[in-house]
């Protein structure tokens, strides 16, 4: 049955289901609250005492073995300044050095979007839901993989935009290899400006188009808000082992210095970029973040940044990655730990998967990634929906398929409700022992919102099921993705700041070469 006549089929179901979806992913992008907030402890497998050995041992690696800052001397002057060792590009902290610099980075901070209301808070007790970030590659709505394109792009963002899901647009949700990498962040970021009024993020792959983020959301925000105000958050990814380029510090420093965030993250597949135990990775992640984290500080004391984690295991038969299964969930739990000690925010988890498409292996591993990623204590969550093959491929049907499970996870942080309507006495001495609670008045003033529904699932009968075709998820969410693109509108952006940017863009696309590096 073709798709066309699936979305005939399904339009002649009555109004409730569609009525509810279009409240919560029309046009516009629909009431819902920018960030979700913690109502819950988050899970701690990692005691006091294992803590201090993990820090310590982090401490060690930083004074004996230290970290190299590569081909940026500037980056090893600044280090040398505040009291480290450099020795060539090796830099020593001694120890006790990099946590007192982390000391002044903010322990959250407010990210801006274009729509105050959409503007996030990042640490504490809040979570923010961010995109797949990075592939090269897409499974489109005919289920073909192919490059991305700068079209694909666009459409990512605005369904991004669109799903209460998703609280932040995210970055490069897919590498648009139809433009010249030289080029491609200018038209990347206005993507993001003009198709979404959610947060961004920016480009770090040089120095240059670090700048040229700044520049255009000074353009956006206006110079003097953008000095004053994180509006950009930005993702630097650690060489694991004990690493940094002088890309990533190069784009760090323009960051740092425009009061804009950074993620400091190593980027692990234990057993090739750490030891294959969970403590050793946890003592090389925190050497390596708190290094990015210090730097960022003796940079610019107080810019905000967030302790950022990225962890997989790996098949030791093939040395492919793996997701879904349990040391990187302790990864996680225990960088959690170890970031709310530091005093930062922290990035990790997502809805992780080394499936090829949308199937059962997709949906338990990205299960068992989300899940620790929110009970855990995450604050910044990229790759929360979308990610697929390991991070190669950016798949629409999966972003709406996680989006949805996404909307689930205020409801599961938010606690159990003990006021007078949550404890329900009434109805119990209302309905009595041996009758149903259908007709109570407790369930009547309470079946719109007792319990989280799914938007993509579905729980009708077989027969029904089996009348309208017997659509299984993956073809349902290729459909709901048409139906939001067609139905997709531009939030409203002031003609002369969009006239200013595009100018901007044009101005530097005369610049730039179009070769391809």
């Amino acid at each position: 049955m073709s798709e066309i006549q699936v979305t005939g089929r399904r339009s002649r179901r009555g109004g409730g289901r569609d009525a509810r979806r279009q409240l919560r992913t029309g046009g516009g992008g629909g009431a819902s609250a920018p960030f979700i907030t913690r109502n819950i402890p988050p899970v701690d497998i990692l005691s006091d005492e294992a803590t201090e050995i993990i820090e310590a041992n982090a401490e060690t690696i930083l004074e004996d073995i230290g970290i190299d800052f590569r081909d940026d001397t500037e980056a090893l002057d600044i280090l040398r300044n505040v009291g480290c060792d450099v020795k060539g590009e090796r830099v020593h902290f001694p120890r006790g050095l990099a946590r007192q610099l982390c000391a002044t980075a903010p322990a959250s901070f407010t990210q801006h979007a274009r729509n105050s209301a959409r503007s996030v808070e990042i640490g504490g007790n809040k979570i923010v839901f961010a995109p797949v970030y990075g592939p090269p590659f897409v499974r489109d709505l005919e289920g073909e993989r192919r490059y991305a394109t700068m079209n694909d792009f666009c459409n990512f963002v605005k369904l991004v935009y669109m799903h209460p899901g998703f609280h932040h647009s995210g970055g490069t949700v897919c590498e648009p290899v139809d433009l010249p990498v030289t080029k491609r962040h200018l038209e990347m970021i206005y993507a993001h400006q003009r198709l979404s009024d959610k947060p961004y993020m920016g480009s770090v792959t040089a120095p240059s188009r670090a700048q040229d983020t700044v520049d255009m959301s000074k353009i956006l925000f206006g110079d003097e808000f953008v000095a004053n105000n994180t509006v950009c958050v930005s993702l630097i990814n650690a060489n694991s082992p004990m690493t940094w380029d002088d890309t990533m510090l190069g784009a760090l420093k323009v960051y740092a210095r425009n009061n804009q965030a950074v993620i400091t993250a190593p980027f692990i597949l234990a057993g090739a970029m750490s030891p294959v135990s969970v403590a050793g990775t946890l003592a090389q992640t925190l050497a390596e973040a708190m290094s990015g984290i210090a730097f960022t500080q003796a940079v610019n004391p107080g810019a905000p940044v967030i302790f950022g984690s990225f962890a997989s295991s790996m098949s030791m038969q093939t040395g492919a990655p793996t997701f879904g299964t349990p040391e990187p969930a302790k990864v996680l739990y225990g960088c959690a730990k170890l970031a709310r000690r530091l005093g930062v925010p922290f990035r990790s988890g997502g809805s992780l998967t080394g499936a090829k498409t949308p199937d059962a292996q997709a949906a338990y591993e990205s299960t068992h990634t989300i899940l620790p990623t929110v009970m855990g204590g995450v604050n910044f969550v990229l790759h929360a929906g979308g990610w697929m093959e390991g991070g190669l491929v950016a798949d629409y049907a999966k972003l709406l398929l996680d989006a949805d499970q996404l909307t689930m996870m205020q409801n599961l942080v938010d606690g159990i409700d003990v006021s007078e309507n949550g404890q329900a006495m009434n109805a119990l001495h209302e309905t009595g022992p041996g009758q149903h609670f259908l007709g109570s008045s407790h369930t009547q003033a309470n079946f719109e919102t007792a319990f989280w529904r799914s938007e993509m699932a579905d729980n009708n009968t077989f027969e029904q099921w089996s009348s309208e075709g017997c659509i299984e998820s993956n073809a349902r969410a290729r459909v709901r993705v048409r139906e939001m693109l067609d139905s997709y509108q531009e939030p409203a952006l002031d003609k002369a700041i969009d006239e200013a940017l595009r100018a901007f863009i044009a101005c530097r696309m005369e610049e730039l070469p179009d070769a391809d590096y």
